[in-house]
């Protein structure tokens, strides 16, 4: 509904000014943007510091017929200044609190300078690794998206977007933009309904739930029509069917790409198709300049597009505060900033597998080695110049007393300098332990940068298996923003610390991690391949009618379930590959920690329910352990028998919490109709009668089941 002021502007703007509002223009030089808001621009990107902001927002709100604010846009993905851990990074902290709390920060950094619009979270349930926007997502699950976006949302819109320090969120790439044809950035899509349905529109009905400010449109065309002119999901579904009130951007160039799709001949043409599908905002494309005429488009689909920025510049407080407090602009880390993401880098960080060499026993001579022992880049993709740098692995490590720190990095990241493998593994042999540190570089990871190998770029392999024949202990610290193939040196490494891109305290996080100061138990967003060709290998897949491990009879919780495997099927045909074992290298929800955890068996309040009913599921999870540790206890359902064919698994639950050495701590999830049930094509939940069954542990290769009757 429009307010009485976003009603009485429309009754007084002109078809100019009214499509002066539609566009965003990319970074123009000062003077080029001050001249463009005083002819109508609604939007731009933001010019650099809160005076350049303030000039501009002076020169809508003074020198413009109607006084109408302006709206900043930036990328502010994780962090303006303070750089957290990318996104993927946050999602493998399995801790939604801590992602709310980093846009919070991200949020006033950014408003302080007068950035009131970001284009982030990315939602985009991702299971192709050779796509490098997955470092900007939160991986493969539908619902650890769903949780995390809206966090993330909550994080930067607060609970009322006119209050000090907001900034408006946008879910995006609305959608399937994590499905392109051979992982390749901006590619094609082709989806089913059902697993539109029930995998991708998700994490969006969950950010439209949690009040996102606006929804961008995805680069991919769905089924063979683009999204930038998708009149069936971006007005039937979001506005529509979900009652999306916020407003919806077209991606950088999204509606002049439509002429290369070939579904428009002229810009004009792509520009009226885009708008009358549903479109309300253009990124650098430009309808007033472009000689589009407004009469082209109903005068009702006008308004509304209008209306739509216009209410979320009024959510923004900016007809009664366009301006900021220069003098208050935030452009270093504070401590408290700092302290934050340190703490977040390493509770992002993931032990992948330990032989009881973490965490680091002092005093200890230590070799670091790696393209990343002496690299300062731990920011990540989509950070800005203006951030706050990191320092190195290296620099962190000497500031620890107790420890005498050799550094030769043996090889680069891509080989292109000259590389001395045998010299490391001979100055290991001096050594109590070595830090290996390798991955790739930021430049590999986020838009324009899918990959065809995912293995580590260089010799880095080469050296870790050096290292391995030396025979002394060593540790494996993993940066990178996407799930890498480690098949070629994993079974050498017994010890391996994935702590992604970690952002600006990334270094000093990673020694808090390396000496058991913090704790790494964070579990895997995506699962890591065994090879590229497995690709994808997410893990709530469908059985099919031929699974290569065939499921004999099992007894669970009061109710009897027999599963029988496919009849006279020899194991040859099945489904699986010749020359690779079955399965990714370490799966979705994989992780573990320093301290240890015993489970007692699952309960639930009732063994059946109706298909509006629910139950309070519950475990007693102990620290059998002599330390303090975190526990992500997760809770997966399957659907034993259903009317479609049920991925074999799904993630419903989770919770991260903090047990004291020998504490008892009982985890209690709610299950119902949203965790049991699916979506049909016209959106409404289904809740079918049988069995299912709740898995539950701290990782899907341990857990425990118990069983649960719909009736």
């Amino acid at each position: 509904m429009r307010s009485a002021r976003v009603a009485e502007l429309l009754r007084q703007m002109t078809p100019a000014e009214k499509l002066g509002q539609l566009q965003i223009v990319f970074r123009p030089q000062l003077e080029d943007a001050a001249a463009l808001v005083r002819g109508g621009l609604g939007s731009v990107f933001w010019p650099q510091s809160a005076a350049a902001s303030n000039a501009l927002q002076r020169e809508a709100v003074e020198n413009t017929r109607l006084g109408i604010p302006i709206l900043i846009g930036l990328d502010v993905i994780h962090g303006q200044r303070t750089i957290a851990p990318v996104p993927l990074g946050q999602a493998a902290s399995f801790d939604p609190g801590m992602v709310e709390e980093l846009a919070r920060t991200a949020a006033r950094e950014a408003r302080s300078g007068g950035v009131n619009w970001t284009f982030s979270p990315m939602v985009d349930v991702s299971r192709d690794p050779r796509w490098g926007r997955v470092v900007e997502g939160f991986g493969e699950d539908v619902h650890l998206n769903a949780v995390m976006g809206a966090a993330m949302v909550r994080g930067y819109q607060g609970p009322d977007l006119a209050a000090p320090g907001t900034i408006a969120a946008t879910a995006k790439h609305y959608v399937a933009y994590g499905q392109p044809e051979g992982g390749r950035d901006y590619n094609t899509v082709d989806v089913s309904s059902h697993r539109l349905r029930n995998v991708f529109l998700e994490p969006f009905r969950a950010a439209v739930d949690a009040g996102v400010a606006a929804v961008m449109a995805s680069f991919n065309t769905v089924s063979g029509v683009p999204m930038h002119i998708n009149r069936d999901l971006l007005t039937g579904v979001l506005k529509d069917e979900w009652g999306f009130g916020g407003l919806v951007v077209g991606d950088a160039d999204g509606v002049a790409n439509l002429l290369p799709h070939r579904v428009a001949e002229t810009l004009d043409e792509a520009v009226r198709m885009a708008y009358a599908a549903g479109l309300d905002i253009e990124m650098g494309g430009s309808p007033t300049t472009s000689g589009w005429d407004a009469a082209s488009l109903d005068p009702a689909r006008l308004d509304d597009a209008v209306a739509r920025v216009l209410g979320v510049k009024e959510a923004l407080g900016l007809f009664a505060q366009p301006y900021v407090d220069e003098a208050a602009e935030l452009v270093e880390p504070t401590a408290e900033s700092r302290a934050q993401a340190r703490l977040a880098a390493g509770r992002s960080a993931v032990l992948l597998r330990n032989d009881g060499t973490l965490p680091v026993a002092r005093p200890a001579r230590i070799l670091l080695t790696g393209p990343y022992a002496t690299s300062t880049d731990h920011l990540g993709a989509w950070t800005q110049a203006f951030s706050a740098r990191s320092t190195s692995i290296a620099d962190a490590l000497r500031e620890r007393p107790d420890v005498e720190v050799v550094v030769s990095e043996g090889v680069s990241f891509f080989g292109d300098r000259s590389d001395d493998v045998d010299a490391v593994a001979t100055a290991a042999l001096e050594s109590d332990v070595v830090v290996v540190c390798v991955g790739e570089p930021s430049s590999l990871s986020g838009e324009a940068a899918s990959r065809s190998d995912l293995r580590l770029p260089g010799r880095q392999a080469d050296l870790i298996r050096a290292i391995a024949g030396t025979g002394i202990p060593f540790v494996v610290v993993l940066c990178n923003g996407r799930p890498l193939v480690v098949a070629d040196w994993i079974d050498q490494s017994p010890s391996v610390l994935e702590v992604w891109h970690g952002g600006t305290e990334a270094p000093a996080a990673i020694v808090d991690l390396l000496f058991g100061d913090q704790e790494p138990a964070g579990r895997l967003p995506m699962s890591f391949p065994r090879a590229v060709g497995q690709v994808p290998v997410h893990y709530a897949h469908e059985n099919t009618g031929r699974p290569a491990t065939v499921r004999g009879a099992m007894t669970l919780e009061s109710v009897d379930v027999v599963l029988e495997g496919p009849a006279n099927v020899a194991e040859k045909y099945t489904s699986k590959y010749l020359d690779l074992d079955l399965g990714p290298q370490f799966s979705f929800g994989h992780g573990s920690g320093y301290a240890s955890f015993s489970y007692g068996s699952p309960r639930v309040s009732a063994a059946e329910i109706g298909p509006d009913g629910a139950v309070a599921l519950e475990v007693d999870v102990t620290n059998t352990s002599a330390r303090s540790g975190d526990e992500v206890v997760q809770v997966y359902v399957e659907d034993l028998v259903a009317s479609i064919a049920p991925p074999v698994r799904r993630l419903v639950a989770f919770e991260r919490r903090t047990l004291d050495a020998g504490e008892t701590a009982t985890f209690t999830f709610s299950i119902g109709a949203e965790q049991l049930g699916f979506r049909l094509a016209d959106g409404s939940l289904l809740v079918e009668p049988g069995v299912f069954v709740l898995h539950v542990g701290g990782a899907l290769d341990r857990t425990q089941p118990v069983a649960l009757r719909v009736r």
